[in-house]
């Protein structure tokens, strides 16, 4: 594992801490993908600049508090300055939080229009970088069963709390690439199809809760309540949900990308 880039490149590099240089990193990918986006759709409203605020704001905030209760006994769990300062963060948490940002700054500065479409691309760039970070500084995986994969030394394996001298999971590795194939799909082809305004955000969600809900099995996380880890929990509850929004949206032509079936096709 690598703390600091000077563990990851050497002296010469700056004595940064890893994941925080590459979700800031990811960020600064972000907003040019987004400025590009907003001009590409002709987007001038200043207000928008309220709603990235909110985005941020409710992200930052959110992440952190969506791991706070880990016990059911409250007095065992930090104290709320210490979470917010140094608790740690959960990427659901933070979409979570940012989707609640960009509607409550939509409300105080009475924007209505659909945003998603400009946030998909970059929240999708944002995330396969920043992973990144994760790859460096966290637990990789569970074991592979096989000759293949991460392999910590005894010192890694303590700092993460793996198994050393084990092949593990590269989970950060497929989490990178589906963000990075996501990006791709969203950036070269959905945003030029003729999708209803602000549901690409919604397809790569959905999406991505699926994904990451298989990948919990070989991330090592630890186990909440029947076989599932917290983040299965919660997604097991909203998958559902974000699905249910797709075909209810895709039964009134919402999605191009999708075919509608026939009024014969229907009842067949």
């Amino acid at each position: 594992m690598f703390p600091t880039l000077q563990d990851l490149l050497g002296r010469w590099a700056p004595p940064l801490e890893t994941h925080g240089f590459f979700v800031a990193l990811g960020l600064g990918a972000a907003g040019i993908v987004f400025l590009i986006e907003r001009r590409r759709r002709g987007v001038t409203d200043p207000r928008v600049a309220y709603l990235v605020l909110g985005t941020l704001l409710g992200a930052a905030l959110l992440s952190r508090l969506g791991t706070w209760a880990q016990h059911i006994d409250l007095t065992k769990n930090r104290d709320l300055v210490s979470q917010l300062t140094h608790g740690n963060a959960s990427i659901l948490s933070a979409l979570v939080g940012a989707w609640l940002g960009v509607h409550v700054a939509k409300k105080i500065v009475g924007y209505r229009e659909r945003s998603g479409d400009l946030f998909a691309p970059a929240v999708a760039i944002a995330m396969a970088i920043g992973r990144f970070g994760c790859l460096f500084t966290e637990r990789p995986g569970t074991p592979t069963g096989a000759d293949w994969g991460i392999v910590l030394d005894p010192a890694a394996a303590a700092r993460v709390g793996s198994p050393a001298g084990v092949p593990l999971h590269p989970s950060f590795v497929y989490e990178i690439a589906f963000h990075a194939v996501a990006f791709c799909l969203l950036w070269f082809w959905l945003r030029h199809r003729d999708i209803a305004a602000g549901e690409t955000l919604t397809l790569y969600i959905a999406a991505y809760g699926i994904f990451r809900f298989f990948v919990e099995f070989v991330r090592g996380n630890d186990v909440a309540w029947l076989g599932l880890t917290r983040p299965q929990l919660f997604l097991i509850v909203t998958i559902p949900l974000l699905l249910a929004r797709i075909v209810w949206k895709a039964r009134r032509g919402a999605f191009p990308v999708i075919p509608r079936r026939t009024p014969s096709e229907q009842h067949a």
